[in-house]
């Protein structure tokens, strides 16, 4: 029985995305794990990391009768649940997130909840196009992106010039 397949949200053990997406790749399940680069600086080098965007969380896309076949990875804690349904996350959503790390802007990731704020566009630069809403943090204007199946916000730094407000 060929079974519907669906983006599943994974939650990990500390500092275990990277070992648990590996092995479920050995397993032939289909795993995004959205990584970003940054500088760590110590106290005699500076070096640039890959660190995981979201951390605890992969995307699994599984049928939802292997979810335990899934969870029996070392490391692999459970399914994130809303409501008691197994979180999921649109195709849409998970290209709007390689779309954003493809073009390599500095990414902030928060879950906090957010007040309104304009809804705006992005009229130039990598990520022409999106829509969203502006926020003011630390006198700088930052982009969010919502990506509501797994309750979390991308910020993205971009500049004033770059953004149109759209009249509703």
């Amino acid at each position: 029985m060929n079974e519907k397949k669906n983006w599943f949200v994974m939650y990990t053990a500390p500092r275990a995305e990277k070992k648990v997406a590996q092995r479920l790749k050995e397993q032939e399940i289909e795993v995004y794990l959205p990584m970003i680069e940054e500088i760590r600086q110590w106290s005699d080098r500076k070096k640039k990391v890959q660190r995981p965007l979201f951390n605890g969380y992969l995307f699994v896309n599984i049928s939802k009768d292997h979810l335990w076949q899934a969870l029996q990875v070392n490391g692999a804690v459970k399914f994130v649940n809303f409501s008691g349904e197994h979180a999921t996350i649109q195709q849409k959503e998970l290209d709007t997130i390689r779309r954003i790390i493809d073009t390599g802007v500095a990414v902030e990731v928060n879950n906090e909840p957010i007040e309104k704020g304009e809804k705006v566009k992005i009229l130039g630069g990598a990520l022409v196009g999106f829509e969203g809403e502006c926020v003011q943090k630390s006198n700088q204007d930052y982009f969010i992106i919502r990506i509501p199946s797994i309750n979390q916000n991308m910020l993205i730094n971009v500049p004033r010039k770059f953004l149109e407000v759209i009249k509703e």
